[in-house]
């Protein structure tokens, strides 16, 4: 037993009954030991992979790197190597998790490894069987004595083995050393599940009474925000349960993992008996969505749990300028004043005429990243490519040559050598790597890169090949990550650089028509500033973050609507194509981003190599919706969010529906609680109605969910299988065949409606405030009753009081109205309709 738990007194135990069948889920954790694991410089073979997250087998992605293999050579089916002392540290509480889940993000590759300990107090001695699942390696000891180990190391691919331990009668130490190799993205974790053996219960030795640490992990278990999100006023948390003794609060704020600014800290004391922690005003704290970890200490016990929360500085923003001069104006000083401070942030400053040392100490402080290729360094090198082709003279000359020689030994492609573990296989990534390499050639046109070994225009001329070869692709099947707010900007960072840089006319010319169909992407998929509809990759940081993200900031400056957050990759390197390029977006997107008459849009698409996305999208003024069509259902999913919609004008008032992938909130699956589905459902949309049937996998999260934030909607009744929701002209109503349960307690307190069965169909309907149906009341009533029934050719029949009768097929198709929809027939250009709003 480690230090810390030998002093405590006797009688201060956490303790929870353990059943047969459950998981252990209290556990004293050690720190995090890392080492980086480099392995010789040495190519890689491949190409993108425009299927790389259409996992074959449960969500495991296939491409492997040369450091997993080495590992795997080294340590898989070998008993792991313990890497450090026993030690004991922070208390891990499970918050209804079954695991003991560190899972992160590492931008180099590094060997993990962590001690975990418990204590399991038996009424008498025998033989239990428990089952330890991880991806990585594992060793389990009970008292003392090592009771087996496991090393799959799969990566982020979980494995089980069942084991024997040995309980005498009371306590019985029971640890855990795992391990891992992480790269980029890392499924960190463990779980041990107690299947069977003697009356036992966990009783796991604290620092301070029992009942006090009871009431601290219920404190947390219970608490929220006050607001599902926040653009002004006092930031604060609040909890249904109060302390018996005063506690001291911690507070750190940081953002998603890319984030490189460093975490912000608020430290003060929680009087007994007080329900409510106020952080700060909102316009203190850094904007985007941000994830706020909140220790409670009494003592020397401390608890943890963290929650996520959108910050969005709209109230200081205000409404957008009125001409696109002044937006772009606006939009190149946001950036260069309050983003973060990457290269992406110093290209504004340029752009602006604020070079000089801060300027100078962004592009500094970004170059480790790039000289070490660490993973994402192709988000930073692409607009640093820029600031030293266009503003090079303006850097400091020594920085400038820190640069030309970091730019000479990045890695470019994976046929480099290397020891890295960039992500070559995505489009995104793919397309900054090969501009990066293209631009960098022409700009070093004689000095040797030393990867590729070529000077620079044999490099740049590569790089040039592989760009057409890319644009060739996205001109035929376009975004693989179809429709995906987060992967929008990063394509337009590397297509605007190609506009902008591009040594080729052609290659110039085609990305700057690249350039505007993402654009009317974007305006098609928008609602009133704020993206709107199924995405191919999703987070829980872009689904929630509705104002902040950078689309939010695109649509603000291309057409008046929107708001800015923190993080950048596109905006300036757009506003700079706009404004010193020629660029000119077509003047008709605006009234389709923002629709004000009273029409609707319909709208069917197609996205990915060879139309793997059927994509449909249905708005007014007053709501939208969107929806993949017949997407791979029952299969286990990625990070795609499949049906998405949003009411009034309020940018906060949307709904999504899921299967989590994950029960731990604000964590790092793909999928996650929010981010994409453990099971894709089956979805069919027709104009404001649409039905979502889940047939979710027995070893996925029993219940599905829909994100309802009922405080910002202006009225809502939610009775049994039933949901309704107001919000400006515009009604919604959730309806499910099983009971749909408001969750009260904990961090989506007011924002998430449950389902607690792993098969359920959802119904949901959309609708405008019409002159019969002027409230929520009256158009509830005309609603209700909606249904649905199975049909002799495995369709799904919904009788629709404006449609009639809807038949939704299992090939896709949609037959309504006189109307047959074939996502069959959708193509990549799509097809957009302009429709008479119901009345």
């Amino acid at each position: 037993m480690n230090a810390a738990a030998q002093s405590v007194e006797p009688g201060f135990t956490l303790r929870r009954p353990l059943a047969a069948g459950q998981p252990v889920v209290y556990w004293r954790l050690g720190s995090i030991a890392e080492r980086r694991y480099d392995v010789a410089d040495q190519p890689m073979r491949g190409e993108m992979d425009p299927f790389f997250f259409l996992t074959k087998h449960k969500n495991f992605i296939p491409h492997e790197y040369p450091c997993r293999t080495q590992f795997a050579a080294e340590r898989r089916g070998k008993r792991p190597q313990v890497g450090s002392e026993v030690s004991g540290g922070r208390i891990w509480l499970p918050f209804a998790s079954p695991r003991i889940d560190l899972s992160g993000f590492w931008f180099r590759p590094t060997v993990l490894g962590t001690w975990a300990e418990t204590t399991i107090d038996a009424a008498s001695a025998g033989e239990a069987l428990v089952r330890l699942r991880t991806c990585g390696g594992a060793i389990l000891f009970a008292n003392g004595e090592e009771a087996g180990w496991m090393a799959p190391y799969g990566r982020n691919l979980e494995s089980a083995e069942d084991f024997k331990i040995i309980l005498k009668t009371g306590r019985n130490e029971i640890r855990i050393w795992f391990d891992d190799l992480a790269e980029r993205d890392a499924r960190y974790y463990f779980q041990l599940d107690f299947l069977s053996g003697p009356t036992a219960a966990v009783a796991l030795p604290i620092e301070v009474e029992g009942a006090v640490a009871d009431a601290m992990e219920a404190a947390l278990d219970d608490m929220r925000f006050e607001h599902p999100a926040y653009d002004g006023g006092e930031v604060a948390l609040i909890t249904g349960v109060s302390l018996p003794r005063d506690a001291a609060v911690a507070v750190e704020i940081e953002g998603d993992f890319m984030s490189i600014e460093a975490p912000v800290r608020f430290d003060f004391a929680l009087p007994a008996g007080q329900k409510r922690l106020p952080i700060a005003d909102a316009e203190q704290l850094p904007a985007d969505f941000r994830h706020f970890k909140v220790t409670l200490t009494v003592g020397a016990h401390a608890a943890s749990r963290v929650f996520g929360v959108e910050i969005c500085h709209a109230r200081r923003q205000g409404a957008a300028p009125k001409t696109l001069a002044a937006r772009i104006d606006e939009a190149l000083n946001e950036v260069a004043d309050r983003a973060e401070a990457d290269t992406v942030r110093a290209l504004a400053r340029l752009a602006i005429g604020q070079a000089g040392a801060e300027t100078d100490a962004m592009i500094s402080g970004s170059l480790p990243a790039i000289e070490d290729c660490h993973d994402c360094a192709d988000f930073i090198l692409v607009p640093l490519l820029w600031c030293r082709k266009a503003y090079g003279e303006r850097l400091e000359a020594d920085l400038r040559a820190r640069v030309d020689k970091a730019i000479l030994g990045y890695r470019y492609w994976m046929d480099e050598p290397g020891n890295d573990v960039q992500w070559y296989f995505s489009e995104n990534h793919a397309l900054l790597f090969h501009t990066a390499a293209y631009i960098a050639g022409a700009l070093l046109p004689e000095a040797r890169f030393v990867r590729s070994g070529r000077p620079g225009r044999e490099h740049s001329a590569v790089g040039a090949a592989r760009v057409r070869a890319w644009l060739d692709h996205f001109e035929a099947w376009e975004m693989a990550e179809f429709n995906s707010a987060p992967y929008f900007p990063i394509d337009l960072k590397g297509l605007c650089a190609l506009y902008a840089l591009a040594p080729d006319r052609d290659i110039a010319e085609r990305a700057g028509k690249a350039v505007i169909r993402l654009l009317e992407i974007v305006a098609r998929s928008a609602h009133h500033g704020i993206l709107t509809g199924a995405q191919g990759r999703s987070y829980e940081h872009t689904l929630r973050a509705a104002r902040s993200l950078e689309l939010s900031g695109v649509c603000r400056m291309v057409w008046g609507k929107g708001n800015y957050g923190m993080r950048f990759h596109a905006l300036p390197q757009l506003a700079l194509c706009l404004r010193d390029h020629g660029m000119s977006v077509p003047a008709e997107l605006a009234a389709i981003a923002s629709i004000t008459d009273d029409i609707a849009w319909e709208w069917t698409f197609a996205q990915g190599q060879d139309r793997f996305a059927r994509l449909y999208h249905h708005k007014t003024r007053h709501h939208a919706m969107g929806s993949a069509a017949g997407y791979r259902w029952n299969q286990w999913g990625y990070q795609e969010t499949v049906i998405h919609a949003r009411l009034g004008r309020n940018p906060y008032a949307q709904i999504w529906i899921n299967h989590p992938g994950e029960v731990l909130q604000s964590g790092y699956g793909r999928p996650s609680y929010w981010g994409g589905s453990g099971t894709l459902p089956r979805v069919h949309q027709y104009r404001d109605l649409a039905v979502v049937s889940f047939t979710c996998s027995d070893e996925q999260p029993d219940f599905t969910h829909a994100w309802f934030p009922a405080a910002v909607f202006e009225a809502v009744r939610v009775d049994g299988h039933r949901a309704f929701a107001q919000s400006g002209d515009a009604f919604a109503m959730l309806k499910t065949d099983v009971l749909l349960t408001p969750v009260k307690t904990g961090p989506t307190a007011g924002n998430e409606l449950r389902a607690a069965s792993r098969r359920a169909t959802w119904i949901v309907r959309l609708g405008d405030r019409t002159a019969d149906l002027q409230t929520l009341d009256a158009w509830a009533a005309a609603f209700a009753d909606l249904s649905v029934r199975s049909g002799s050719q495995g369709e799904l029949i919904v009788e629709d009081p404006e449609y009639g009768t809807v038949r939704f097929f299992a090939d896709a198709r949609v037959v309504a109205e006189g109307r047959m929809l074939d996502p069959a027939n959708w193509t990549v250009r799509g097809d957009a309709t302009r429709m008479k709003r119901q009345e």
